[in-house]
């Protein structure tokens, strides 16, 4: 295969600002510590955090014909990802975020959505889009075109072609389920924060949540807790918790994407159900540990160490 990891999905524009305090009155200023730019999104952050880590990535997804796209393309070259498959979107504007990050690392943002809406793999690209060893789907909910079942026909032309095929989401309701549970039958690992799985099932036990899951399909559930780590639930009965690694953290932006390109790499060096999970929370707790999506991971043998090294939350 020409490609060990597929990202398509939402890719984005960030700006942020580190520490948030407040919305100064009227026309004032607060004044920052720290400033950057990144690109991020389900799929951007996983792109990107990949190949640091040794995979060869392909980035699908589409941005728009203005400066946030120029440089979000430019960024994906410059850490080694084939933008091959990305769009520039005539008219379009480039999916794009706001992101004010408070000293605890949370970070409410202000987003445009942009082409992430309106990008769509036609079908001369499906065959070089699929055959990749892991074809990830992030931010299925927030792409208005593919999700009227281009996604679904993408994954199932992936599991033909051989790939472990992973997923992840946008959903802020139960409302969003429909437009999820079409991949699922063609999904291996299916990776929703625990706030999405609790808005697309109304449950809150982690056990009811993973099957609904699974009986939609999926062949492994993998709900991420933050600061509580992550709930690993498969099909086979496979069953554990995995705790979060203690780091001092600077920005959340884009911790559980790292996590899915942690277990794409994971999966690409045979690791076994236990390991995956633990090196995707290390690659997580090292995105944590920057200002901005991917900011703190730096390759495989730097993840491995501290992965190893680290002592993790009570």
């Amino acid at each position: 295969m020409a490609y060990d990891y597929s990202s398509i999905g939402f890719y984005t524009f960030d700006c942020l600002g580190w520490p948030f305090t407040h919305v100064p009155e009227g026309g004032g200023t607060a004044f920052l510590d720290d400033f950057t730019l990144a690109v991020s999104g389900a799929a951007g952050t996983a792109a990107i955090a990949a190949s640091k880590m040794g995979l060869r990535t392909l980035a699908v997804g589409g941005v728009g014909e203005d400066l946030m796209g120029s440089w979000v393309l430019e960024r994906l070259r410059h850490f080694g990802v084939d933008i091959a498959g990305m769009q520039q979107i005539s008219g379009g504007r480039t999916s794009s975020s706001i992101v004010t990050t408070r000293a605890d690392g949370s970070r409410p943002a202000l987003h445009m959505k942009g082409a992430t809406r309106d990008f769509f793999v036609a079908d001369d690209m499906l065959a070089t889009v699929a055959a990749a060893r892991v074809v990830h789907l992030g931010g299925v909910g927030q792409m208005d075109r593919m999700d009227q079942g281009r996604n679904a026909e993408l994954l199932r032309l992936a599991k033909r072609s051989g790939a472990f095929t992973t997923v992840d989401v946008f959903a802020g309701s139960s409302e969003d389920m429909a437009k999820i549970s079409a991949v699922l039958p063609h999904t291996d690992c299916f990776m929703p924060s625990l706030e999405e799985a609790q808005a697309l099932t109304g449950l809150t036990d982690l056990a009811d949540m993973a099957r609904v899951f699974l009986d939609l399909g999926v062949a492994c559930c993998i709900l991420t807790l933050g600061d509580g780590g992550a709930y690993y639930h498969a099909a086979d009965g496979a069953c554990f918790a995995m705790p979060a690694f203690a780091v001092d953290v600077t920005c959340t932006c884009g911790c559980g994407d790292a996590f899915n390109a942690g277990m794409a790499v994971a999966f690409c060096r045979g690791f076994d159900p236990e390991t995956s999970v633990r090196f995707a929370q290390a690659t997580s707790a090292l995105n944590a540990t920057g200002l901005g999506s991917q900011a703190g991971v730096v390759s495989f043998d730097e993840t491995w160490a501290f992965m190893q090294a680290t002592p993790t939350r009570s």
